[in-house]
């Protein structure tokens, strides 16, 4: 708008590699002074909230932290270089709003970046996200908590309502059983159907500080989209526990101009590389051969939605979107695509063969 696949060496250094911070993200922090601090001594909370350009948005965004604000919880606001008035909004928020923490990036590093910093800022017993041009209703994040305090899990999620124009639509997780505490493994499968892994959005839950401790919770650096998608994929792999509860609170803003889902360039195409990385880790986990088929399936509808509109994309990004996906096409375990395709409808899966052959033609040239 982090990171392992099994338990081995290998792991580790792919997990290393994508909670690296960009040598040109440099971060400078600022905090309230005076006799009464801004920010608690004791944090029961971390709130992460990314801001880039959103100064159309930012102050409802604040306003509904302002009506969640407990004396034991913060809310880091992460301006990631804006340009347009943001930063203004966010020092008055600085000296306003209770618990909050200015930091700020001196170059722009996209939403996985800001909230690494979020993150590595966070001194709550929980941690949970909200993007810079959401809103959430009054007393959520309170109720939030008591949910966690009551069920002891790695993390929970919740259901959000979408915000298009005028419309409200409640969208849920996908997960029939609610308020139980579960393994996140049993919550991946069936290949067939949406399950949990597909209802990616971070901040729809919150999340126990150990998953930081375990270095479970931190996003693949430097992904301009998609970035919750092998975020979410290593939380159901590597947690202990989750649960989902009829919680809802955040209203999620869809169709903002300046949203990367609505901008047809380049930084589109990351979702590429965030695939990758989900087939890739889950090649290597223990539970491969039943993991796969979803990974695999999950990225073909991914790269049929794209190419199927394509002409939302600028010319010269719509070239590398065929090329490059027919390169992932290629990457991708042959039998477990074969697979994939046999299982989707005939109109995707011919899309997909049709791109497929592309690639096989070029490696043969």
């Amino acid at each position: 708008m982090g990171i392992r696949g099994g338990k081995g060496g290998a792991e580790s250094l792919v997990h290393g590699f994508a909670t690296l911070r960009s040598p040109l993200v440099n971060s400078v922090a600022k905090t309230n002074h005076g006799p009464r601090p801004n920010v608690p001594d004791v944090v029961k909370l971390s709130v992460i909230v990314p801001f880039y350009n959103v100064r159309q948005y930012a102050p409802d965004t604040l306003r509904s932290l302002r009506a969640n604000a407990r004396e034991d919880f913060e809310f880091i606001l992460v301006d990631d270089c804006s340009r347009d008035g943001t930063p203004e909004i966010l020092e008055r928020a600085e000296r306003e709003l209770p618990g909050a923490v200015v930091v700020r990036h001196e170059q722009n590093g996209g939403l996985a970046t800001a909230r690494n910093t979020g993150i590595d800022r966070a001194r709550g017993e929980y941690l949970t996200f909200l993007d810079g041009d959401d809103w959430l209703a009054p007393g959520y994040y309170p109720r939030l908590v008591a949910a966690m305090d009551e069920l002891g899990c790695d993390f929970l999620r919740t259901d959000h309502v979408q915000c298009t124009a005028r419309a409200r639509g409640v969208q849920r997780v996908p997960h029939g059983r609610r308020g139980v505490v579960m393994d996140p493994r049993a919550a991946i499968l069936p290949a067939d159907r949406s399950t949990s892994v597909d209802y990616a959005f971070a901040w729809a839950g919150v999340y126990h500080r150990r998953l930081v401790d375990r270095g479970l919770l931190h996003f693949t650096d430097g992904l301009r989209t998609a970035e919750d998608r092998p975020w979410i994929w290593r939380l159901h792999r590597e947690a202990e526990s989750f649960a989902v509860v009829n919680l809802l609170g955040v209203f999620y803003r869809r169709g903002v101009a300046t949203s990367l889902t609505q901008i047809g360039d380049v930084r589109q195409l990351d979702f590429i590389r965030a695939f990758d990385q989900v087939v890739a880790e889950t090649a290597r986990d223990r539970d491969a051969a039943a993991l796969l088929p979803k990974a695999v399936r999950t990225y073909c509808a991914i790269i049929s939605h794209h190419v199927g509109s394509i002409e939302r994309f600028e010319p010269a990004v719509a070239k590398q979107l065929k090329s490059r996906s027919a390169a992932a096409l290629r990457r991708m375990p042959q039998d477990v695509l074969d697979e994939a395709l046999d299982s989707m409808d005939l109109l995707r899966a011919g899309k997909l063969r049709r791109l497929r052959r592309r690639s096989a033609a070029g490696v043969a040239a």
